[in-house]
């Protein structure tokens, strides 16, 4: 989904012009506003509301008089709001008052919350507080003869059921992911952190949506230096709405031009859990199941949660396996290309006069074979995701099937570069993080040109680049190649193997961030 940012502009004065059908900015707004905090007429108040929220039909204003012929009135969201509990915690309840009472009496009553058996009220003094209170999703009462209004936390909507992790099934692991709600997914990660080092913090970015977002964190586990710089990037970002976790992402992360992701996503509470462990922090947004974890390394990005569910030795075996396959997702097609073309002397006998054989109708060099084939392997990839999912296996395999088929008779291409590709295509789907694994395909691109215009010597300047890009590239302060590249013995066990659990039990924090710094690009810092 689009999301449309408003924008400003400016003259030749300098002068910002409102845009057409924007409300009209008023320099007396703020100042007639703050007149009506201290206003204590119902009707006042009412029109106030009635004004700011004209054309809301969802919106519902409920009169009703109460006690000593007290006029009073609730203002709510329609569908937002359950109407059982607005009529039981709060219409019973201050019906149920004394008539006999002084309306003084009355609103001490109200307004001390006495009255009413839930928690987690809270008494309103300002009229645009109690604005932001009905947009939230709360109750707001409003009583005649007091300035004060109540927020009543009765938000309710329908919630997505609890479920599998649809991007990161496991074997043997917990069968549970996050959901859109963030209060279940903060329940989710109490369950498994029963220590009151578990901080939470809560900030709101979005000037339209005011998005709730939890910096979640171990405190003295996680540096405080590394939870500050969290807090400070999200507090630069100036942004009119916040509808998924990738809004977040693209702000804070230290070079947003590389391919590589800085900032690992999961929808599993247990990895996030593990990750808090270790000192990372998770960045949870209202509205989306996708949590985000900072610092992060390309290793954290090539493990998956399957591997502490498995025994240390096929730990250890199905991650040499994933590694190994990231490097064929990569650089597979361009050594075919490579050696095809500039060194077939590499190729054993009896294999060059199968290649050659397989090649003699193709009218295509190397380049131009794997680039074709590649582009229809992605453009089918692609189709099998955005198409229903009734019929997305159907796309991709029956698609792969006709149109490989097809192109080998037809002389396009030859079948062994379709056999190419496609174990191309299964290597990058052992990348547990799809980010990571676009990256990988995105890369493999400017590779294969690479080696078809340079050979073998093309593919290690394109490698070497690529390493200097990585050691380079820093998350938070952490180096991308860490405990690798600045190397790290102490921090090794749980990178290339995967140790068992009576070594591993406390695992190394492989995060550090003593010289973190913000990016000066983005943020700059104050000058005292």
């Amino acid at each position: 989904m689009s999301l449309f940012f408003r924008l400003k502009k400016r003259n030749k004065n300098g002068i910002v012009k409102q845009q057409q059908g924007a409300e009209p900015i008023s320099a007396e707004s703020d100042v007639q506003t703050s007149s009506l905090d201290k206003v204590k007429k119902l009707d006042d108040r009412l029109q106030w509301y009635r004004e700011q929220l004209n054309l809301c039909s969802d919106v519902v204003y409920h009169t009703f008089v109460a006690g000593p012929n007290q006029h009073c009135a609730l203002i709510f969201l329609q569908g937002m709001i359950d109407q059982k509990t607005i009529q039981e915690e709060v219409l019973n309840n201050i019906l149920s008052l004394d008539k006999s009472e002084s309306s003084k009496q009355f609103c001490n009553k109200i307004f001390t919350l006495k009255q009413f058996s839930v928690t987690n009220l809270n008494v309103i003094t300002t009229i645009q507080k109690g604005l932001q209170a009905i947009l939230d999703g709360h109750v707001l009462l409003l009583v005649n003869g007091d300035h004060r209004m109540i927020e009543f936390p009765f938000s309710s909507f329908e919630k997505r059921a609890i479920e599998d992790a649809p991007n990161e099934t496991v074997i043997r692991g917990p069968r549970e992911a996050f959901i859109e709600d963030l209060g279940v997914n903060l329940t989710l990660l109490r369950r498994n952190l029963k220590t009151k080092k578990f901080k939470t913090e809560s900030i709101e970015i979005g000037a339209e949506t005011k998005t709730k977002i939890i910096i979640a964190y171990l405190h003295g586990v996680c540096e405080q230096q590394l939870v500050d710089e969290v807090k400070k990037r999200l507090s630069q970002i100036k942004i009119d709405g916040v509808l998924g976790s990738n809004y977040i992402e693209e702000y804070i992360q230290d070079n947003p031009y590389s391919p590589f992701p800085q900032i690992q996503y999961t929808e599993r509470p247990d990895t996030v859990s593990a990750s808090l462990l270790e000192g990372r922090v998770a960045i949870i947004v209202d509205g989306t199941p996708i949590v985000l974890l900072a610092p992060t390394t390309l290793f954290s990005l090539l493990q998956s949660p399957e591997d502490y569910f498995q025994r240390y030795i096929a730990g250890t075996w199905i991650r040499w396996i994933r590694y190994f396959f990231a490097f064929i997702s990569l650089l597979l097609p361009s050594f075919y290309i490579a050696i095809t073309t500039f060194h077939p002397e590499l190729i054993p006998p009896d294999l060059l006069i199968t290649i050659a054989a397989s090649r003699e109708v193709v009218p295509f060099p190397a380049f131009i074979e794997a680039f074709i084939i590649e582009v229809a392997f992605e453009a089918l990839r692609e189709a099998a995701v955005r198409v229903p999912k009734i019929i997305g296996q159907a796309v991709s395999i029956i698609g792969a099937l006709i149109i490989g088929t097809a192109a080998v008779e037809a002389g396009i291409v030859s079948s062994l570069m379709v056999i190419i590709v496609a174990v191309t295509g299964i290597s990058s789907f052992l990348i547990p993080q799809y980010d990571l694994g676009l990256a990988f395909r995105l890369l493999r691109f400017p590779i294969m040109f690479l080696a078809g215009g340079f050979g073998i010597f093309g593919i290690v300047c394109g490698m070497i680049f690529l390493y200097l890009h990585l050691i380079n590239l820093q998350s938070f302060g952490t180096p991308y190649l860490s405990p690798v590249a600045p190397l790290d013995f102490n921090k090794l066990k749980d990178i290339f193997v995967r140790a068992p659990w009576p070594i591993l039990k406390q695992k190394p924090n492989r995060y550090p961030t003593k010289q973190m710094n913000s990016r000066k690009w983005r943020i700059k810092e104050e000058i005292d």
